[in-house]
């Protein structure tokens, strides 16, 4: 039986997986996440496709990108040492605005620590926010 191959960890704990569309890389990008950061990548996953069910999904960039047209996006995750950060590509536009700020003006961050309990209701209103807003097209 061959030993489980450990998941490539790029600078800053972002995992490094294939890019590709659809749900099942996402899954692979979560299952790799490191430490406590793979069960709250899952609860993130599974509040989003319950906030919007059929959601977009792929892996671009080593990050989950969740969309809803076809061919924008409305968030993206990506993994970091202490934190997983959610980019909210237009959250200039939610009310309340998520709380960090980024280089681009229209997107807002949202980090979640290890330990922090997670506010579910802010994070669906603003995923039910952020798609009746323009996504981000590469």
């Amino acid at each position: 039986m061959a030993a489980k191959k450990e998941p490539v960890l790029l600078s800053g704990g972002n995992p490094q997986v294939a890019k590709g569309d659809g749900d099942a890389p996402v899954q692979v990008y979560i299952a790799a996440m490191p430490g406590w950061k793979s069960e709250v990548g899952q609860r993130l996953d599974a509040l989003i496709e319950r906030t919007l069910p059929g959601v977009r999904k792929a892996v671009k960039w080593n990050s989950p990108l969740y969309g809803v047209d076809g061919k924008s996006w409305f968030l993206g995750m990506h993994c970091f040492n202490k934190y997983i950060k959610l980019a909210f590509f237009n959250g200039a536009g939610l009310e309340p605005l998520p709380p960090i700020d980024a280089k681009d003006p229209n997107t807002r961050y949202f980090h979640v620590h290890e330990g922090e309990a997670l506010d579910e209701a802010q994070l669906a209103d603003w995923i039910r926010q952020a798609v009746a807003l323009p996504g981000w097209v590469p």
